[in-house]
């Protein structure tokens, strides 16, 4: 059977038409057809992901509970709004309930992330932990947003139509989302170090849970002061809420950001980098760096790769080991490096 053929001067493997032909799989034992396209129902989801939760840890454990919890008292809210016509009560619960569906996606990335790389997803699903993350944290700014905005239209209309029914809705909601704080409290800080993506995942489950916390606090204070007759006391506190979700998620949303645009990983200064391009540089079997790209594929999952221009006859089996053992010491264990030989 034909071979593939890898040529030193040029970046691609022909590989014959029947290479994969009843071969096995790349991945362990398993055999991969090319008619499987790895999709799946939404019922086999839904129990895979149930599966995954009966023998999960206890966070997934806790944080199905919570979801439980919100949805339950979101729904019971709709219920009342819309049977006393308070329309206040009707916003606040499709508000939770977008926050349940978040909190949701969020179990659903801790379920998958489980599964073992495949032919499709070749880097395995620990990055939808991050994909999630980035979504809570673009959920919560646009709640700082929107919160500014309120406060803004609270300082142009008149405060004394403040809704004081919807305090017992926030006093509700704040024991709510304090029982999440506390499921989650080993997380509950502004800058975390990211051990992986698992982390990051459950990191902003916390700030979600802490940001809705404070915004029912936020509101619970301004009836007081509004019954105590303070002026602009609505827009004082949702304008401190605002700022606190805002500081709040601000760092987690540019570390994800960070990860999810594969910028350089901030584990790495630039400046043993540069260290490493100067060390191979300066070898005489190296003729030039031309291309060098760093990225994370999660927290703890360093990706690299190397184009080197080397001179004729040079043996380029030193130099890679050279180059691998530069960037291992580094922490990049996923490293390519391709040489090119001088024309």
């Amino acid at each position: 059977m034909a071979r593939p053929f890898l040529s030193r001067t040029v970046s691609s493997i022909d590989i014959p038409p029947d290479i994969h032909a009843n071969d096995g799989g790349f991945f362990g034992n398993e055999k991969v057809s090319t008619t499987d396209t790895a999709k799946f129902s939404g019922l086999d989801l839904v129990l895979s992901m149930f599966r995954v939760l009966r023998t999960g840890n206890r966070q997934m454990k806790r944080l199905f509970a919570m979801i439980s919890l919100n949805f339950a008292y979101s729904t019971a809210e709709l219920a009342i709004g819309l049977f006393t016509g308070r329309i206040g009560l009707v916003s606040d619960a499709f508000h939770l309930t977008f926050g349940c569906g978040l909190l949701t996606f969020s179990l659903f990335a801790m379920a998958t992330s489980r599964k073992n790389p495949d032919h499709v997803y070749t880097y395995g699903y620990r990055r939808l932990e991050v994909l999630s993350a980035f979504t809570n944290a673009l959920f919560l700014l646009f709640m700082s947003f929107s919160l500014a905005v309120e406060a803004l239209h609270a300082f142009i209309q008149d405060e004394s139509e403040h809704k004081h029914y919807l305090i017992v809705s926030a006093v509700t909601n704040l024991l709510v989302n304090l029982i999440g704080v506390w499921f989650f409290r080993n997380y509950a800080r502004i800058n975390l170090v990211y051990r992986n993506a698992e982390d990051m995942n459950y990191h902003s489950v916390c700030l979600h849970v802490l940001a809705d916390s404070i915004r029912s606090a936020g509101l619970i204070l301004a009836s007081w002061l509004l019954s105590l007759g303070v002026s602009n006391a609505e827009v004082l506190c949702l304008g401190l809420v605002s700022v606190a979700v805002f500081m709040l998620v601000m760092p987690l949303f540019k570390r994800t950001g960070s990860i999810l645009l594969q910028m350089a990983p901030p584990s790495i200064p630039s400046s043993a980098l540069s260290k490493c391009w100067r060390q191979i540089n300066s070898r005489e079997d190296v003729a030039e760096v031309s291309l060098s790209r760093f990225w994370e594929v999660v927290p703890d999952h360093v990706v690299g790769s190397v184009s080197l221009t080397v001179k004729n006859g040079t043996d380029d089996r030193l130099i890679l080991h050279f180059v691998h053992g530069l960037f291992h010491d580094l922490g990049i264990q996923d490293l390519t490096v391709q040489t090119d030989y001088e024309l």
